[in-house]
């Protein structure tokens, strides 16, 4: 018996494990994703139909990192019958990043022959490039393997009961795990009117899933779902849910020591091939003015930092305003690396003019704030 005590969580399971290592993966032929012998253009049989829940799907891609990208942008068409919510436990994407990403499409009623956007390329995070990242800001794990990287929607802690920043290690695989809800939820279901026994046995009402990795951040797990549509927003009481379709091909991957680094970046800053790319996001369906300020801070901030680290760099004042403004979480060029020339004196003098000033407000009558030219 496994007890975490952060949250009061405990686990009991059928079988244990220590993650076993990943296929070795082939190069896609745009260069752009690593495929491995289950993933797109192949059947992963991730699990049976049955008490879990849990049916078979291709393996999300490993993309190959390109600079501080990775992924590409692809769209679908729509048939009468899909939601967002069904597409996105189907192509393994979270609730929010599709509406986000779609913000002029009904996700309970896109309609037959809809084009929508399937938001699949990334700034990377600002963080080591091993094992796990989990970013709260965007409800996403990057899973770093095989020269790539997996990316995956999770479910975060509410404001109420977070998900911890940290620097932790998975510790433990467990297997069709049983759930002793603490006190506390048992407590929230009686106020509900609902009751909750002691002990969920493992089946298709066990809020685990059918695996669970076990972190070295005392009472937080990496687990599958009863309720898939709660990945990919905030919903749990802090640990990180999964569609039962992605943990049970991810949780064999993963080794016992894997680090796990939980973060916050709703801004992330990132170069390939001298251009500059910047990914904004929002927390939830609403955009507040309060949140857009403070988005715009944290942007002019992380370009500050950029320019300070990057010689050459011209930005577009107008780019980034529409990053901002939508802050939907898609990838945008907002600059690049101008060639630089030597003067007749020796000195070095970049060509072209110069770039217009960004402030941390998108409006030209905004009173004076922290400004900088890029």
């Amino acid at each position: 018996m496994v007890n975490t005590k952060g949250i009061g969580i405990t686990v009991v399971s059928l079988l244990m494990w220590m993650g076993a290592g990943s296929a070795m993966a082939e190069a896609d032929t745009d260069g752009r994703q690593v495929r491995s012998a289950s993933s797109e253009g192949h059947t992963a049989q991730t699990g049976q139909a049955g008490e879990s829940g849990v049916q078979a799907r291709p393996e999300s891609p490993v993309w190959v990192l390109e600079g501080d990208l990775a992924g590409k942008l692809q769209t679908m068409t729509t048939q009468e019958e899909d939601t967002f919510a069904a597409i996105g436990s189907q192509r393994s994407l979270g609730y929010l990043e599709l509406v986000k990403a779609n913000p002029d499409i009904d996700p309970w009623l896109p309609g037959d022959g809809t084009r929508i956007t399937l938001p699949r390329k990334y700034v990377l995070p600002d963080s080591r490039r091993e094992g796990i990242v989990i970013n709260l800001a965007e409800y996403r794990l990057y899973y770093f393997r095989d020269g790539g990287v997996q990316v995956f929607p999770v479910g975060v802690g509410t404001d109420d009961n977070p998900s911890p920043i940290t620097d932790a290690e998975v510790t433990l695989g467990v297997a069709s795990p049983a759930w002793y809800p603490p006190a506390s939820i048992r407590a929230e279901y009686e106020a509900n009117g609902e009751y909750l026994p002691r002990m969920v046995p493992p089946g298709p009402e066990n809020p685990l899933g059918p695996y669970a990795l076990i972190l070295s951040e005392d009472g937080y797990l990496i687990h599958g779902t009863n309720k898939g549509f709660g990945v990919g927003t905030q919903v749990s009481h802090g640990c990180f849910r999964m569609y039962n379709e992605d943990i049970t091909g991810f949780a064999h991957q993963v080794d016992k020591g894997t680090p796990v680094q939980v973060i916050h970046q709703p801004v992330k800053v990132g170069m390939h091939n001298g251009q500059l790319w910047l990914e904004v996001h929002r927390s939830d369906e609403t955009y507040t003015e309060a949140e857009k300020e403070e988005l715009w801070q944290q942007v002019t901030e992380r370009l500050a930092a950029f320019t300070d680290n990057v010689e050459g760099l011209e930005v577009q004042r107008r780019a980034v305003e529409l990053a901002v403004d939508k802050a939907d979480g898609i990838p945008r060029m907002i600059g690049e690396r101008v060639p630089q020339v030597a003067s007749r004196d020796g000195d070095t003098a970049v060509t072209g003019e110069r770039p217009e000033q960004v402030s941390t407000r998108p409006s030209e009558t905004s009173p004076p704030s922290p400004q900088r030219w890029f």
